[in-house]
């Protein structure tokens, strides 16, 4: 949509050559797939993507040796994997990216999200973090795919 929006990366920075576990965020042009979000905490945002609530048994596989790497699953699950349903308000709206998902490879990364800034707007594992107002309008407006900028 042409616009900069102020976000949180990963802790290491964008790179163009991610791995599972770096803490980066990968660099490029990711595509928005589907929202998701807590029904119990936050009506559910505006969008052209389909949008899901989560569920407590909701997980993301995180374990490169395993066939559901970097795809959904329903906790609990034989591989490490992360919790959907999280303690925290940074899941309450999470964007599913378009990063390593067609086929996943396995080490190049998973879990790729947008999702909400935590309120110390402490660095992320990977994902991009934006306020909840500029996701919210984003999402309202159409957005279909963001770009991560390679360091220069």
């Amino acid at each position: 949509m042409g616009e900069e929006i102020p976000a949180i990366i990963g802790a290491a920075g964008v790179r163009v050559h991610k791995q599972e576990g770096d803490h980066a965020t990968p660099a490029g042009k990711l595509a928005l797939r589907r929202v998701l979000y807590r029904a119990d905490r936050v009506p559910a945002p505006a969008s052209h993507l389909p949008v899901e609530p989560l569920a407590p048994n909701d997980g993301w596989c995180d374990d490169p040796t395993h066939a559901d790497y970097n795809r959904p699953v329903t906790l609990p699950h034989p591989a490490r994997h992360e919790r959907m349903w999280r303690d925290d308000d940074v899941y309450n709206i999470v964007i599913v990216l378009g990063y390593n998902d067609s086929p996943p490879v396995a080490d190049r990364g998973s879990a790729i999200f947008l999702h909400l800034q935590s309120p110390d707007r402490k660095p992320t594992e990977g994902c991009i973090a934006l306020h909840e107002a500029d996701l919210r309008r984003l999402l309202a407006a159409g957005l279909s795919e963001i770009e991560v900028l390679p360091p220069t």
